[in-house]
Formats: structure tokens, sequence, C-alpha cells
């Protein structure tokens, strides 16, 4: 499938769709501070979106910036101008991400830290795999920690152990991260666990020390909306067991119907048989957390997960955009400026594809005159 040219696109559509500051986030950030020609915001960003929008590579995009007539530069001064320009794709990111509402005062206003991995295959065929570890702050979408690693091998994978956590880090994560190794790790870091409760990977006790009998406690939970809450302990080999909580709230019908039609869609296509207990397990949302109890009730943890999964909905789309293009691994500040592109595209889609369920058959908006 042959890849569309950013160039040839109707850019001042594009742009309506911008932050209405993004020219003066360019200046703010001093995105085009020591440039000593094409001293333009729009051209700037324009060949950006070259390189991370469709995901030509820096070579490739400086022919098409010069055949464009957008600009006239070397890789190299394209890539010095990417690491430049990481502010300010930052701050774009975060404009768009406040246009979508998707804001939330952390309680006692503590920092809330999102972590998330993906992985990346570089072009060609004999393209490597690599795998990113991310962490974005919540409510200001700093990335705070950012590194790549191999996709395979040991240490590599999904763990909380990939990033460093800081004390009173009040982290939140998927349910890849459900692991006792890296829960008691963060708590000797003295970072507190939000996570998407994974049945199979963990092994739970009651306060007693007998296992903790999750499906009994479950089938309690009957009405939509109704909350579940235990205390239970996390054991790991000869640590002491971990104090923690699972807070559970059953889904509505609707919703545990789609979660029932995509569980059986998959085993469909994997050719595996659908367990009745993973049927069960798909009717709730369960979160195992060592948040304080006293600052953080049950009802509160979950709606710190549901505000996660919104801002998951955009991880999703960034996850399919940034396998676009070569990243730029050897270079700290340029990968993260790379990735900022990648998410602005990312949640600039996801804009466009709101507002193309409510405009015109003709792609935008009329500006009609008041009557006289």
């Amino acid at each position: 499938m042959q890849t569309s040219n950013a160039a040839e696109e109707d850019w001042d559509l594009l742009v309506s769709f911008f932050p209405a500051n993004w020219r003066h986030l360019a200046r703010l950030s001093g995105a085009l501070k020591g440039l000593r020609q094409d001293k333009s915001e729009e051209n700037l960003l324009r060949v950006l979106m070259l390189h991370v929008g469709c995901g030509f590579s820096m070579r490739e995009t400086v022919v098409r910036a010069k055949q464009a007539q957008l600009a006239e530069l070397s890789a190299v001064a394209l890539f010095k101008r990417l690491r430049k320009s990481k502010d300010w794709l930052y701050r774009l990111c975060c404009a768009l991400f406040e246009e979508r509402g998707l804001r939330i005062q952390p309680p006692l206003n503590q920092r809330l830290r999102l972590l998330d991995s993906t992985q990346v295959k570089e072009p060609g065929k004999t393209g490597s795999l690599w795998r990113i570890h991310y962490s974005f702050q919540w409510p200001s979408l700093a990335c705070d920690y950012f590194k790549i690693t191999a996709a395979e091998g040991n240490g590599t994978g999904e763990s909380l152990q990939q990033f460093p956590l800081n004390p009173q880090d009040y982290v939140l994560a998927d349910r890849g991260y459900c692991r006792a190794n890296g829960i008691h790790f963060a708590t000797r870091s003295q970072a507190y666990v939000a996570i998407r409760l994974n049945q199979h990977g963990i092994r739970l006790q009651e306060e007693a020390g007998s296992e903790f009998q999750l499906a009994q406690r479950l089938q309690t939970i009957q009405r939509t909306g109704q909350i579940g809450r235990w205390r239970v302990l996390i054991p790991f080999e000869d640590s002491a067991p971990l104090p923690a909580r699972v807070c559970v709230i059953r889904k509505s019908q609707s919703a545990i119907a789609l979660a029932h039609k995509k569980l059986r869609r998959r085993a469909s296509k994997t050719g595996t048989e659908l367990q009745p207990e993973t049927l069960f397990y798909a009717q709730f949302v369960m979160i195992l957390t060592t948040f304080p109890e006293r600052d953080f009730p049950a009802e509160l943890i979950l709606e710190c997960y549901r505000f996660r999964w919104q801002s998951e909905l955009v991880f999703k789309r960034f996850k399919q955009i940034v396998q676009l293009g070569h990243l730029p691994k050897y270079d700290e500040e340029s990968a993260k400026a790379w990735l900022y592109g990648k998410l602005f595209v990312a949640l600039l889609t996801e804009k466009l594809i709101h507002h193309a369920c409510a405009i015109s058959p003709w792609g935008y908006l009329l500006e009609v005159a008041p009557l006289s």
C-alpha cells in the first residue's frame, strides 16, 4: 500500500484542527530559536509531520520537503530540528489532551504516573524489534521516563522494575504489570500501585494466610455498579507478604455482552476453547492496589482506573501510529521528540475522527454569515 504524502494534503484544513495557540507554543518552547533560515512555524511543523506522521526516513523527508518547497536542509539538520522541537511537540500534545477533557485533579495533589510499553519494528525484512517503555505524569502529561530495550530476552518484558520509582509515586498500570516481584519492588521504593488484576498471574492470600478465594467473593457482586473491596496479602519468595486491596465493580449488561463477544471472537481466531471461568471474570473490572485506603477508598481507586482507561484509548492509537518510521534510538532527546510527534499525530487523528462523525459530507464546516 502506497503511503500518501502529507505535503500534498489540504494543509489549511488540517491546521484548523490544531490547538488554537500552536504558533505561540512554538515560540514559547524555543523550537525556532537558532534557525538561520526557514523560521516559519508552519513549514517546520509540516516537515516534522512528514517524518513522524508518514513514517518517512530523515533522508526521504528532506527530499520531499525540498520538492514541496517547504525547506532545503540536510538529514542532519532535520535531526537537530527534531531534537529542538521536543518541547513544542510535547506542548501540542498537552493542548490536544486538554481539549478532549481528559483532566483529573489527583486527590491530595499526589502525582499520578501512567506506565506502559509497546513494541516498534524497524522497517525492512531485517529490521530489529524493540520495546519502548514509557511513563507519563498526570495531569502535566510530561514523559518522566523513557527507555528502549530489546523485545525479547531476560529483563526486557513489561515490569514495574523497568522504571525508576520514587517515594510517593502513585502508579497506574494494566494487567501486564500485575506480578508479585514488581509490586514488591514498588513497595521497597516507597511507591504505590493500582493495577488491573490478572488473576492467573499473581497469587493472593487472605490476611490469615490462606489462599484468597476470588471467585467465591465475586459471586456476591451481582448488581450492575455494585462494588466489592477486600484486603489481601501478596506473597513473594522470602519477603514478608505485602498488604494490598482488591477493588471490584460489576460491569453493565451491555459491557458484559461486549466483553464476552470479544473473548469468543479471540478464541475463534486462535482456535482455543473458551473456559467458563474466563467468561465469569469478564463480568468485572478488578483492580489490585497498594494505595493508602484512608486517602483512596475503593470508589476512587476505580475512578482513577476509569480515567486511565480513557487515556488507554489514546495510547492504543499511539501504538498503531508509532509503528511507522525509523526510531532514532541512539539519541534520547530525539527519541522523545519522535514519540511526542507520534503522539501528536495520534491525538490529531482522534480529533479528526470525532469531527468526521458530525460534520458535512464535503468534510469541513462552512462559515455562514448571519442574516441581516
